[in-house]
């Protein structure tokens, strides 16, 4: 258990990735602390994960992550209740998209911004005070393959995720003496339920799962990783 003693926050935990980011780093030992947007979202991902007997080791808020007070407050909760902080992956967000620019609503780009972008800043700003005090850590961000391309038809989604990128990017830069690493993943489609429903007749056996996406997301987390900071690392397969 290679994360056995270290405490990681994992943001949209209760999601399809981030449950099986949550479920692979309880595996290793961690003890993983989860915000949720709504009631009954940590029961369930108890439930749909089957954690056993890693799940005394996984604990929850009820958390707007665009609250910058409130998530500053529950890192520090979680640092002091568990002894300090490790890791950070950052796997809230969400896709809108479909239309070019011209006729994409600033509205559209503001709440893209928000959820892609916004919550990765502000977790991140959280959990580097109580990282430093640690002497070390690992931030873990997902950003996309889209971010690497033209984002035709989804701009406002691969500009949020690009930003992702850039902000590892000075971030990893920021934060090497302090030994702590900073890294991102670009996943493209998930082989997930939902998107399995968004897209009948695709050649699903092309896409990665959330559980392999997972292991790399240990891999960036963890002690063999302490020398890589600032990699856009793709884990998209064949898709």
């Amino acid at each position: 258990m290679t994360l056995s003693g270290k405490t990681a926050l994992v943001t949209g935990g209760t999601g399809a990735l981030g449950s099986a980011v949550v479920a692979a780093l309880l595996a290793e030992g961690a003890r993983v602390a989860v915000p949720f947007r709504k009631p009954g979202e940590l029961e369930r991902l108890r439930e749909e994960r089957s954690l056993g007997v890693y799940a005394k080791a996984l604990s929850g808020a009820l958390l707007d992550l665009t609250d910058e007070t409130a998530v500053a407050a529950y890192a520090e909760s979680v640092a002091e209740d568990r002894g300090g902080l490790d890791i950070l992956v950052n796997t809230a967000g969400a896709f809108a998209g479909g239309k070019p620019v011209h006729e994409t609503p600033w509205s559209v780009w503001q709440q893209q911004l928000d959820t892609n972008l916004k919550t990765a800043v502000i977790a991140s700003k959280a959990a580097v005070p109580p990282m430093v005090r640690r002497g070390g850590g690992a931030i873990v961000n997902v950003s996309s393959r889209p971010a690497a391309g033209s984002g035709q038809g989804i701009g406002a989604y691969a500009a949020s995720k690009r930003a992702i990128l850039q902000l590892t990017e000075a971030m990893a830069a920021e934060l090497v003496e302090f030994r702590i690493t900073v890294n991102a993943i670009l996943p493209s489609t998930i082989d997930t339920p939902a998107n399995r429903r968004a897209s009948p007749g695709t050649d699903y056996s092309k896409w990665v799962s959330p559980e392999e996406i997972a292991r790399v997301v240990l891999f960036l987390a963890g002690p063999d990783a302490r020398i890589v900071s600032g990699a856009h690392v793709p884990v998209y397969g064949r898709a």
